[in-house]
């Protein structure tokens, strides 16, 4: 069983008079462990499916099960409980608190979920010594750099323990240096059993995935292994 499955899923908004398919079936399964990238052309509908898998929206048609669970059925407070136990989001700008540590950004997943202080505070520190921040656990965001923020996002999304971890442009605000040291440290959580699904419109950083899916017009246009060594192999 595929910890996604996806078939003929379907986005189409109407837009006055013009109906538009952001998505136009597409079929895709996504096993435990895989390393992900989805590719394509502005309006070719990664961020339509992204917020799909991430259950940030629900399709028009078609069927989405995410770990065996039937997702287009679900109602708004479903999706949000799925959202927060099953999926880690990382954003291209961050989407910190600005007025709170790294420790407490981090921990907000866990607040939301109800647990208590002092196992939160745990499970965040954790999480940043897992990123290489654990001596910045204090730190505001205006104290950190872009490639230490993004790594407080990661800590953040990874807090969970998440079924899967959704990162959309997570290079984009980054310069090339900081992209890689983030992309090394995707490598490296897939390489211990992440399974990571990553939008980018940067061939370079597709690359580094094992996988990728290219959209145009809402459909799948190619979907083919990338050759990439699996970090720690070899």
């Amino acid at each position: 069983m595929a910890l996604i499955e996806i078939r003929d899923l379907k986005k189409i908004y109407q837009m006055g008079s013009e109906e538009v398919r952001a998505l136009d079936g597409v079929d895709l399964d996504v096993e435990r462990g895989e390393y992900l990238a989805v590719m394509g052309a502005s309006g070719s509908g990664k961020s339509t499916l992204m917020n799909l898998i991430g259950c940030l929206d629900t399709p028009t048609a078609g069927s989405y099960l995410l770990n065996d669970t039937p997702v287009e059925e679900m109602d708004d407070e479903a999706l949000a409980a799925i959202r927060n136990k099953e999926i880690g989001f990382v954003f291209q700008t961050f989407n910190l608190l600005p007025r709170t540590s790294a420790l407490e950004n981090v921990e907000l997943p866990l607040v939301y979920s109800g647990m208590a202080r002092r196992e939160r505070r745990q499970r965040a520190r954790e999480a940043l010594e897992r990123v290489s921040l654990g001596d910045r656990v204090d730190h505001r965001p205006n104290e950190l750099s872009g490639g230490q923020r993004q790594r407080v996002a990661i800590a953040r999304a990874l807090v969970n323990s998440p079924s899967i971890l959704l990162a959309d442009e997570p290079t984009g605000n980054l310069d090339s240096a900081t992209s890689n040291e983030i992309m090394d440290l995707f490598d490296e959580l897939s390489s211990t059993g992440n399974t990571i699904v990553l939008v980018t419109h940067e061939p370079d950083i597709a690359e580094r995935c094992r996988r990728q899916l290219v959209l145009r017009d809402g459909k799948v246009l190619s979907d083919h292994l990338t050759g990439a060594v699996p970090a720690g192999a070899g």
